[in-house]
């Protein structure tokens, strides 16, 4: 181990609860408040998901998908609820992975985050596809293969852009938190301006009344369940965005006071996208010139932005979502890292040793920020010339992601009704008496959505041809592969070695007592 053990000092408070999961502080804390607020909103990036995924929310089920916002914002927000009271328990890196193990068990956890892990490796891949959505649009500069009436030019360009954003966030990653910090707040800070700014321009360009998302186009017409079918269908375009805001503890150990930081992060970052987000695509609806043709459900959000604003302004628009996007895949690659040095402690990855290892230069696990970098670059290369099994790809790696927030969630309602739950003391975030009926609620919805985001519909997985019923069930098959055959690699191998790696251990005369809720370390 090539980085040292922090003394106590003015910091030792914040790493007490590492002790209950047997580790010593390794990581710098130099994050603040905003840091760590601004590290959830980037993640669910109100600009990033909004415009990569308009067309398939409007193209699906009109301008009524509309509700599916608040919708995916009323459930999400009750299983932020229960993850800002575990980051006041247990503020450590790998929160989803830690939590699961804490109020789990080691199989459980592994299982959580061996799910987390793979599909955050594909959501960097998908967020770095968003620059083909916007670049193109301000400048045919950026067309660098073809000139887009190729069969597969647009496929390989958006492959050229994701890689180069993609090298970025993996140099910026493994130079350091600090510098990751503070590239991502400047981002998140250009962001929120952009919104604001965005919602004005679009409230001062309105053309039609709130009631324009009442109207569904006739898109439930080809549903045996009429506009439900619609609905449900266009609400993964919401699904879709209103996620990572576990993010803000997995800096915990990077973090200052983070029990009382965390907790409050992970509400704002999911209230502000909700309202944020929810007015630029109410506004959006309102201010567009005109709701017929294909424009809306083809270019989605970046030709309003264009109709609405201009050529000069609308660019400059977007030259804010790309800022957005960039500070988004960065987010969503440092907790990736942060999850795979938490597994990699506990000696649950291959090659741990290395994996956990911390850069004692730049305070921060190199190792997995390269690797990340590869295998996300390496599952770009589906898309150039099989665009609608990426698209299959992206959605396994949502699903994944709501199947992980489950197994969070689902123990921590067994450990409620048990009576086995323990909140932080000491006036942090604790649901009190309402955290029962709201980690039910936080269950039942990630059924639910979970759900709703695997059913093999041909509209969701092959919208187009050719047809192909591997496309159509692809989500079904390969989340069974993934979750089946990860957990039978660890019943069969990984459970053997499951423990904290000794240089990662802390000392056994400091560990403090364990909370009645601690799990074992292995079995």
């Amino acid at each position: 181990m090539t980085s040292t053990e922090q003394s106590p000092g003015p910091h030792h408070h914040d790493d007490a609860e590492l002790a209950e999961f047997g580790y010593r502080p390794e990581l710098k804390r130099t994050l603040g408040n905003f840091h760590t607020f601004a590290a959830g909103i980037s993640y669910i990036s109100i600009l990033t998901g909004t415009f990569q995924l308009f067309y398939f929310g409007y193209g699906s089920g009109g301008p009524a998908y509309w509700w599916s916002w608040p919708m995916v914002f009323a459930g999400q927000f009750t299983v932020a609820l229960c993850f800002a009271e575990l980051a006041a328990r247990y503020p450590v890196a790998g929160s989803v992975y830690n939590w699961s193990k804490k109020v789990g068990n080691p199989h459980v956890g592994w299982l959580t985050g061996w799910l987390m892990l793979i599909a955050s490796i594909v959501s960097i891949s998908a967020v770095a596809l968003a620059y083909q959505l916007t670049l193109p649009q301000i400048s045919s500069v950026f067309k660098f293969v073809g000139d887009g009436t190729g069969t597969y030019d647009v496929a390989t360009n958006a492959v050229v852009l994701a890689s180069v954003l993609i090298l970025f966030t993996t140099l910026i990653n493994a130079f350091g938190v600090k510098l990751m910090a503070t590239i991502n707040t400047a981002g998140v800070f250009i962001e929120l301006i952009a919104t604001v700014v965005l919602i004005i321009l679009f409230a001062v360009h309105i053309t039609r009344g709130p009631h324009v998302v009442m109207q569904t186009n006739h898109t439930g017409s080809g549903y045996s369940t009429g506009y439900l079918g619609a609905f449900l269908v266009a609400s993964l375009a919401s699904a879709y965005v209103m996620y990572g805001f576990d993010t803000a503890s997995s800096l915990g150990e990077e973090c200052l006071d983070p029990s009382r930081n965390a907790p409050r992060a992970i509400i704002r970052a999911i209230v502000a996208s909700f309202v944020l987000g929810g007015l630029v695509l109410l506004l959006a609806l309102m201010s567009v010139s005109s709701l017929k043709g294909d424009k809306l459900s083809t270019d989605g959000l970046q030709y309003v932005v264009l109709d609405v604003l201009g050529p000069t302004a609308g660019k400059a628009m977007l030259w804010c979502v790309l800022i957005a996007v960039t500070v988004c895949a960065l987010a969503v690659h440092t907790a990736a890292i942060r999850l795979a040095f938490a597994m990699a402690r506990d000696n649950n990855l291959p090659a741990s040793s290395l994996l956990a290892r911390v850069s004692p230069r730049f305070q921060t696990p190199v190792l997995p920020a390269v690797i990340i970098g590869v295998l996300a670059l390496a599952i770009l290369v589906v898309n150039i010339r099989q665009p609608q099994i990426f698209t299959v790809v992206t959605s396994i790696g949502i699903i994944m992601i709501y199947l992980a927030y489950l197994g969070v969630t689902v123990p921590m309602l067994v450990a409620r009704l048990r009576g086995r739950w323990q909140p932080a003391g000491e006036g942090r975030f604790s649901l009190g008496r309402w955290g029962l009926p709201v980690n039910l609620v936080a269950v039942v919805w990630g059924a639910a959505m979970t759900v709703n985001l695997i059913w093999p519909r041909a509209s969701v997985y092959n919208a187009s041809a050719p047809y192909h019923w591997y496309l159509r069930w692809g989500a079904v098959l390969f989340v069974a592969v993934i979750a089946g055959g990860g957990f039978a690699y660890y019943w069969c191998v990984q459970r053997h070695r499951t423990g904290v790696l000794a240089e990662h251990r802390l000392d056994a005369a400091a560990t403090a007592p364990a909370a009645p809720l601690a799990a074992p370390a292995a079995e």
